[in-house]
């Protein structure tokens, strides 16, 4: 299996109310309990709706030469100028119009793929399914 390409979100690992992980896929993750918010404040709700919608829209780019981009969608409602002003002030770096940080190094080793994410050393990133995983969300792949 070659890792290059474009990967998209396919589920988060999230603590069920008996602290037991739970994978939710896709827009199940909105629906998915909330035990750490107080879910009777409607602003804290609203923010952690607003973070899983980010997380659903997060990508992966893998490339030749063993580079791997970790990409996250813009944020609903900034126009263009404001993205260009930005990217300008270096404030966000773009990687094929979405928001990213610079790119992790990756190799693969015995058929899995293997990523510094930051921390100075390599750690597996595939899974036996074929997913690749960040923290606790798992990536499957859209484009070669």
């Amino acid at each position: 299996m070659s890792f290059i390409g474009k990967w998209a979100f396919y589920s988060a690992g999230m603590i069920n109310d008996d602290d037991e992980l739970v994978f939710y896929v896709g827009e199940e993750l909105l629906k998915a309990p909330m035990p750490y918010v107080d879910e009777s404040d409607p602003e804290a709700v609203d923010d952690e709706l607003q973070e899983r919608k980010k997380m659903i829209g997060m990508q992966i780019a893998v490339q030749e030469g063993g580079l791997l981009y970790l990409l996250m969608p813009l944020p609903e409602g900034v126009s263009q100028a404001e993205v260009d002003e930005a990217v300008k002030a270096g404030a966000i770096k773009l990687y094929d119009g979405m928001m990213t940080d610079d790119p992790k190094t990756w190799e693969e080793r015995d058929g899995a793929l293997w990523v510094d994410w930051g921390m100075g050393e390599m750690s597996q990133a595939s899974d036996e399914n074929g997913d690749l995983v960040f923290m606790t969300y798992r990536f499957r792949k859209i484009e070669k």
